[in-house]
């Protein structure tokens, strides 16, 4: 399991719907202030278990400044939120070639499963968490604060 994490001043989500009159009509799905933009990669060898792991290590992860300007405070402790986006790309091969392979991806019905898993456990630990929409197409917008961006994986 693969969380793309970036640390930001805000981020939303936004997602084309159609309207009443047939006409492509965007509405914003998830929208935080302060905290960690999550781009979540589901793999086939996957299980709750590291989603769990993976969900621990973002919230716990120290990348806010403390007093003193040190990368030393979680999300929690700096008040800040999430906002997870499903991102199965971050599941690709690139070793090879000039086209990704995604042999290794999650079915999009594991990695759904796991993507509300990760979501629902964030919420359970009291973060205010925020979501895309699984397999739309998004746009997502965000104000990286640093930048600060890591790759974590279990």
């Amino acid at each position: 399991m693969i969380g793309l994490i970036q640390r930001v001043a805000h981020a939303s989500v936004t997602i084309a719907s159609e309207g009443d009159d047939s006409e492509q009509a965007e509405h914003v799905t998830g929208s935080i202030g302060k905290g960690l933009l999550v781009l979540l990669g589901v793999e086939k060898d996957d299980d709750i278990e590291k989603m769990q792991k993976l969900a621990k290590k973002v919230i716990g992860y120290r990348i806010f400044s403390d007093e003193n300007g040190k990368m030393n405070l979680n999300l929690q402790q700096a008040g800040g939120e999430l906002l997870v986006v499903s991102q199965f790309t971050l599941a690709a091969d690139t070793g090879r070639g000039l086209r990704p392979s995604f042999s290794c991806a999650a079915t999009p019905e594991q990695a759904n499963e796991l993507y509300e898993a990760f979501v629902a456990y964030c919420r359970e630990q009291g973060v205010t968490t925020q979501t895309g929409s699984f397999g739309a197409n998004m746009k997502v917008e965000l104000l990286n604060d640093g930048p600060v961006t890591f790759n974590l994986q279990v």
